[in-house]
């Protein structure tokens, strides 16, 4: 796309001022943060997963309100019904001819940003509902297909599925995330930091920074982020290290059952594409594909009982195989 560099330098500081909006309100997380806005400007969906009381919600609220976009909240729960999220048909009554019909009344996923919120809450048939919206941007119902606003994006979170009342998310689902955030406990600095802002009269107010318009650009861009075909080929043979059945790495026959197909190398080249942006460079380094391989790859490596048994996790494989494989001689 054409854009000067005068409004590219604009946007990209933009995307600073978006991360020190959201700041004003979160205490620390700021890689959470960081992999939140990649996968915005990535043009994917978010998973965020943590115990109750880590400030998911809230988080993705700040940023909503640092978004000039529309936005809603969706809360899961077991008696949801897809009807619910994506809409219904309503029988009205034109009171000049008299004559009935259906009319479509959309439901709260048409909106730009949406929470859903403690999405394993609620049981596949409602979870599978999302499957379209997330993939094509587009929503069918009644034999009519309806767009979604442009941009798009889901940022849902979910509690540790060893909690009671919880469904785990069908694989098919889970790969429609591109990123797969796990927050955790904050320090001990930032945990008072939080206790001392969060108890007294003072709020700290967002304001909007960047619109819609905007974050296409962003978007656009994005794409247009260089890679060299070295960095392509070593995400390739990442990506294939990852299957059991054409692994050259003894440790993913072992605890591996499913590896990543092909949309995780290209979730992998977006969000590095995304960061690298994010960091103000036009060309992705090594830097940027380590970063992201844990959050794009952790839910998309299914390990076996025996991984289980052992307590050998997603994040444990793809850290071993950053380590193994074989890097481009180049200096990227």
């Amino acid at each position: 796309m054409e854009i000067s560099e005068n409004n590219l330098k604009t946007l990209i500081h933009k995307i600073t001022l978006l991360k020190e909006e959201i700041q004003k309100v979160i205490v620390g997380q700021d890689l959470i943060i960081e992999e939140m806005l990649v996968a915005l400007l990535a043009g994917g969906h978010c998973l965020l997963e943590g115990v109750p009381g880590l400030a998911k919600t809230l988080m993705v609220r700040t940023m909503s309100q640092a978004l000039d976009l529309s936005f809603r909240r969706i809360q899961f729960t077991p008696d949801l019904m897809p009807t619910d999220i994506i809409g219904t048909e309503i029988l009205e009554e034109d009171h000049v001819t008299g004559k009935r019909f259906f009319k479509f009344n959309k439901g709260p996923l048409f909106a730009n940003i949406i929470l859903a919120d403690e999405i394993n809450r609620t049981p596949p048939k409602t979870q599978s509902a999302l499957l379209e919206a997330m993939q094509e941007f587009e929503v069918t119902y009644g034999g009519h297909t309806y767009p979604l606003d442009r941009p798009f994006f889901i940022l849902a979170t979910q509690n540790p599925i060893e909690q009671a009342g919880t469904y785990p998310l069908p694989e098919a689902q889970l790969d429609r995330f591109l990123l797969f955030i796990r927050i955790g406990y904050p320090t001990a600095a930032e945990e008072t930091k939080i206790l001392s802002s969060t108890t007294g009269t003072l709020k700290n107010k967002v304001q909007p920074i960047i619109g819609a318009e905007e974050i296409k650009q962003l978007q656009a861009l994005t794409r247009e982020v260089s890679i060299s075909e070295d960095l392509v080929v070593y995400v390739t043979e990442l990506i294939r290290a990852t299957r059991p059945d054409t692994s050259p790495v003894a440790y993913v026959k072992e605890w591996v059952r499913w590896g990543a197909g092909p949309r995780a190398g290209q979730a992998l080249i977006l969000t590095a594409k995304a960061r690298a942006l994010i960091h103000g460079r036009y060309a992705v380094v090594m830097e940027d594909l380590h970063t992201m391989a844990f959050p794009v790859l952790r839910h998309r490596i299914l390990m076996n009982f025996k991984a289980d048994a052992e307590q050998v996790s997603a994040d444990m494989v793809a850290e071993e195989l950053l380590k193994t494989i074989s890097r481009p001689k180049i200096n990227i």
